[in-house]
C-alpha cells in the first residue's frame, strides 16, 4: 500500500468513526496532495509525498511558534494535534546521537572550523541523514554548537 492510499483509507476510517480531527487534518493533507500534484502534473511517488508531509509539519510548527507567542493555546493545541496526525506518516526522525554523528562526520569531511563555513557543513550533514527524516532546526542547532566551538 502506498503512502497516498494509506492517507486516503484513513481518511475514510477516520470519517467512520466520527473523528472530526483527524477527518480534518487528513482533509487538509489530501488537498495538499491534489495541489502538489497539479504543480506536477503528473502523480506524487512515496518520496514526493514524504517532502509534502515535511513540510506541512514544519509550515505547523512555525504556526505553533506564532500562536505561543501570541497567548492562542487554542490554537497551539490544534497544531500540536495536526503535527502528531501528520507525522504519523513519515519515517522515525534522527535521534539527536544521530544527529551529533552526522554533524561530526560533516565537519570533519569538509575541514569546515567556522560558521562561514556552516552552510558546507549543514549540506554535507543533511545528505548522510537522508531518509532518517531529520529536524532541520536540531541539525542547524547542533552544528552551530560545534562550529562555534
Amino acid at each position: 500500500m502506498s503512502l497516498k492510499e494509506k492517507i486516503l483509507a484513513d481518511l475514510t476510517a477516520a470519517m467512520k468513526a466520527k473523528d472530526a480531527a483527524r477527518t480534518s487534518t487528513l482533509r487538509m493533507l489530501k488537498a495538499a496532495m491534489v495541489n502538489r500534484r497539479i504543480e506536477k502534473g503528473a502523480e506524487l511517488d512515496d518520496e514526493e509525498l514524504t517532502k509534502l508531509l515535511r513540510s506541512q509539519v514544519k509550515q505547523r510548527r512555525d504556526s505553533v511558534e506564532q500562536y505561543e507567542k501570541g497567548a492562542r493555546h487554542d490554537l497551539v493545541e490544534k497544531e500540536s494535534a495536526e503535527i502528531v496526525v501528520i507525522e504519523a506518516y513519515l519515517p522515525q526522525a534522527a535521534s539527536q546521537d544521530e544527529i551529533d554523528a552526522a554533524v561530526a562526520a560533516a565537519v570533519a569531511e569538509t575541514g569546515a572550523t567556522s560558521m562561514k563555513e556552516m552552510g558546507a557543513v549543514m549540506k554535507a550533514t543533511m545528505a548522510r541523514l537522508t531518509g532518517k527524516n531529520p529536524d532541520g532546526r536540531a541539525v542547524s542547532e547542533t552544528v552551530k554548537n560545534k562550529l562555534a566551538g
